[in-house]
């Protein structure tokens, strides 16, 4: 773990606006964003694509790969804010696995109003039928795990703003 190096995870089920909130997290913080979707192999886009909900077997070498790229960054003395589902506490071990020092933000909100920004939702690979399967994977986070877990009912710039908030108060 580099000193003074930080990163933090948004994470959620599809829809939850990862990619939209750890954009913005990371343009405030000046830190580096990853948009985990983008280290999936095309087997998994391709089987998410068909609407058929990815396996562990297709998830931990991916996971690993962010892994590999948190630490790589870290190594660097790069700050980053990656937007990953990490749904599961295992999944966010094989995260933390990386060494560096790591925080998540869980955006979570109700079934209805994911569900409904999925449909509104144009040019993703996740289709809307798979968010049942994510919100019965999902494992909230763990008191010792470090994060906060924010409220989808908050705007995408509100919940930008309380994010930094709880990474810069560290």
């Amino acid at each position: 773990m580099t000193v003074g190096v930080r990163h933090a995870v948004l994470m959620g089920v599809s829809g939850s606006g990862k990619t939209t909130v750890a954009m913005g997290v990371a343009r405030e913080l000046g830190w580096e964003f990853g948009e985990a979707d983008l280290f999936h192999p095309e087997a998994n886009v391709e089987k998410m694509r068909a609407g058929t909900p990815l396996d562990d077997d297709d998830r931990l070498p991916w996971l690993q790969t962010l892994a590999d790229w948190i630490a790589e960054r870290d190594a660097a003395g790069t700050s980053t804010v990656l937007a990953c589902s990490a749904l599961r506490r295992r999944y966010r071990d094989i995260l933390r696995s990386s060494g560096a020092q790591l925080d998540f933000v869980h955006l979570a909100g109700s079934k209805e109003l994911i569900g409904s920004r999925l449909v509104a939702r144009q040019g993703h690979f996740m289709p809307g039928s798979l968010l049942d399967s994510q919100f019965a994977t999902l494992e909230p986070l763990e008191e010792d795990e470090a994060g906060i877990t924010l409220d989808l009912a908050h705007t995408p710039s509100e919940l930008v703003a309380l994010a930094v908030e709880y990474l810069r108060a560290g």
